[in-house]
């Protein structure tokens, strides 16, 4: 399990930036590592840890996860047929297909994420996936190990739960990553939402109190957020250690709102 594992999907806000760029800062030494916002899971598969709990609250997401986990031979099949048959007509036939197996729903969730426009997830009010079809063809990659993803997850729990119950899991010397949707104060960070379940203030100060308690129980924490001062305000009086770093973000529909983005690396207990 020394070989680099790439993440098979592709995520807004994704963290292969920050294992590029700040590598370093995750503690080498640690019990459970728990992420409560998993997306892409970059950070869970350059650590390939001996105990992992995953979460997320994109049941489709958590789905896929659990797909690969389980059953990542029937997945690769199903998304082959599907790299065979691509194109603009099947991308929207398969868009709007309903499927009941475990695979097919993680092979189409993985289709769509690498055909669909950047990448990105969203849905519409009936809770339907309508992104349109993006520029890129290739649906089977160069990096895609399906065995070696599926072997690394075999030693984790995958919760579809709030981000609450999962951090409320950490105690002393366990390791949580955390890397939310990035909302502040006043909503006027720019930051597109790609779910219909918002992210809102209320749940940013929900979660800068579940952190704070955390770090009281000696768990070690990262937090990725966005930099601002509402943020900084909410993690202050709890001690906690700051760094400011930037990212490029390639998500935005026009490509001059495609940047370089200011982030806030927030940690405890390291």
């Amino acid at each position: 399990m020394n070989q680099i594992i790439t993440p098979f999907l592709k995520w807004p806000g994704g963290k292969r930036w920050f294992i590029e760029k700040h590598y370093d800062l995750l503690p080498t030494q640690y019990n459970r590592y728990l992420e409560p916002f998993l997306g892409s899971g970059a950070v869970f598969f350059t650590l390939k840890p001996d105990e992992a709990i995953l979460n997320d609250i994109n049941k489709d997401l958590i789905d896929t996860y659990r797909g690969v986990k389980t059953r990542w031979r029937k997945v690769y099949h199903c998304l082959s047929e599907h790299s065979l048959l691509h194109s603009k007509e099947y991308y929207y036939d398969i868009r709007s297909s309903t499927y009941t197996s475990l695979e097919e729903r993680s092979a189409q969730f993985i289709y769509l994420n690498r055909t669909c426009f950047n990448g990105i997830y969203r849905v519409n009010k009936k809770g339907k996936f309508n992104v349109p079809i993006g520029s890129k063809t290739r649906v089977l990659l160069d990096t895609d190990n399906f065995r070696a993803q599926s072997l690394a997850l075999k030693k984790t729990r995958i919760f579809n739960k709030d981000f609450e119950d999962i951090i409320e899991m950490a105690v002393k010397d366990d390791f949580l990553f955390v890397d939310p949707p990035y909302t502040v104060r006043h909503n006027k960070n720019g930051f597109i939402k790609y779910n219909e379940i918002l992210f809102t203030w209320e749940d940013q100060l929900r979660l800068s109190k579940s952190l704070a308690r955390a770090k009281d129980r000696g768990v070690k924490i990262i937090l990725t957020n966005a930099s601002h001062e509402s943020i900084r305000e909410l993690y202050k009086p709890y001690d906690f250690n700051f760094l400011e770093t930037s990212r490029y973000s390639s998500i935005s529909a026009t490509a001059v709102n495609r940047s370089n983005f200011e982030e806030l690396i927030v940690m405890a207990n390291l």
